[in-house]
């Protein structure tokens, strides 16, 4: 089973999220769970938390079909104390939110060594970052995000994601998030068939795809290889669709949230549409 959809807008409350996303007709969905470029944010409410969950069983989406996001701002890899111990604070309210709305997974980006200390040294300070944050949690699972590589970013090599993982204590508590754009422009070619089956082998051989918990779908405005982060609509860029009919062909992406961050929430109903479209597609080529 397949399970796609978009990141959509919280305004309005996290409950307002379902029910975008179920007007999407989507099947999976993300969201913010507060103001994602501030530090902080009141406390949920307990009705609001009702209502989330209530309009969760209303749509028929389950916590496995769910994959917030946290705070652009937080930095798990810091080189400066007292920022790392705030993006620390941060992250650990995150995954706190999350446990209070019953969702179990929480994407993030892995963080950056803002050029002041070595990439070995900031990927070992991103897994303490998690093992600190999971001990003080519980129930959720730190989905880390390859990123494009754009400034001092890590996470845009799979040997990066994998680093991190082998750094985690709690290995049922830690997976991935793969990004398809990001993937692109951090230099993994996805254009062809043959470059999907290479790419997938290289994600499966260095991370595992035991760790794989969602997939942000997104075509690139981004040159191959540019280590630039710049979004497009499926097809629209210049990676093409034939990824993303791959995905949805391939039972190893089955049972995870499959998220567009494309560029024009206005044509995300007919993304969705045409995902579906590739996988009853690949079904019945199966029977």
């Amino acid at each position: 089973m397949k399970y796609v959809g978009a990141h959509v807008s919280a305004a309005g409350g996290v409950d307002q999220a379902v029910l975008r996303a179920h007007e999407l007709e989507a099947t999976a969905f993300a969201l913010f769970t507060k103001n994602q470029r501030q530090w902080r944010a009141a406390p949920l409410a307990t009705d609001v938390i009702d209502k989330f969950k209530r309009a969760c069983e209303k749509y028929g989406y389950t916590s496995k079909q769910i994959l917030p996001h946290d705070s652009y701002l937080i930095n798990l890899g810091h080189p400066v104390q007292e920022a790392l111990d705030k993006s620390r604070e941060a992250f650990i309210d995150e995954l706190q939110r999350c446990e209070q709305l019953g969702l179990s997974l929480l994407n993030f980006h892995p963080g950056s060594h803002l050029m002041q200390v070595s990439e070995e040294r900031c990927l070992a300070t991103i897994a303490e970052s998690i093992n600190i944050a999971l001990d003080k949690t519980q129930g959720v699972t730190a989905v880390i995000e390859n990123t494009a590589g754009q400034g001092s970013n890590l996470g845009f090599r799979f040997e990066h994601l994998a680093a991190i993982i082998d750094g985690v204590e709690d290995k049922s508590r830690v997976g991935v998030c793969i990004d398809t754009c990001h993937a692109f422009a951090g230099g993994y070619d996805l254009r062809t068939q043959a470059d999907c089956e290479h790419t997938f082998k290289q994600l499966g051989d260095i991370v595992g795809f035991q760790y794989l918990r969602g997939m942000h779908l997104n075509d690139a405005k981004s040159a191959f290889n540019s280590r630039v982060d710049r979004h497009h609509s499926l097809g629209e860029g210049n990676i093409g669709k034939t990824v993303f009919s791959y995905i949805m062909a391939d039972s190893r992406f089955d049972n995870i949230p499959l998220i567009l961050e494309t560029v024009n929430p206005d044509i995300w109903i007919d993304e969705i549409a045409w995902l579906k479209s590739q996988q009853n597609k690949a079904d019945e080529a199966a029977a």
